[in-house]
């Protein structure tokens, strides 16, 4: 597992939270596999134990983790089905605001569609 911190302007919590989301959708954590302790975690990333706490509780909130007191945090049950479904209503939510806006401003669908695709290229090929 390879967790990434940059100061991009998104909370190092959330940065922790979604690098350990995307781990379990892809696989790379398996179901009741013992993540890193905070401390340990927190140490590695040189960042705040209250950040990674703040991370995990939000996991275990959205249903990701359990934590057993004095045994660590292990990765949930996870239903990726479900979890897609969520993530691409979240997806058409803001593909709506881009249509909005581009409604507004006389920006015609070919160009939306061919921003899109660059895009798209443009961040699996980094």
């Amino acid at each position: 597992m390879n967790i990434i911190i940059s100061n991009q302007g998104i909370p190092f919590y959330e940065q922790v939270k979604n690098s350990l989301i995307e781990a379990i959708i892809k696989g790379e954590l398996q179901e009741g596999e013992l993540l890193p302790s905070i401390r340990n975690l927190a140490k590695d990333l040189r960042i705040s134990v209250l950040t990674i706490k703040k991370a995990y509780d939000e996991l275990e909130k959205d249903g990701y983790i359990t934590t057993k007191q004095g045994k660590g945090s292990f990765v949930s049950p996870q239903n990726i089905e479900l979890i897609k479904e969520v993530k691409q209503k979240e997806i058409e939510e803001h593909l709506n605001k881009v249509i909005e806006i581009s409604h507004l401003y006389n920006i015609k669908e070919e160009e939306i569609i061919n921003l899109i695709k660059y895009l798209y290229r443009s961040e699996n090929n980094e």
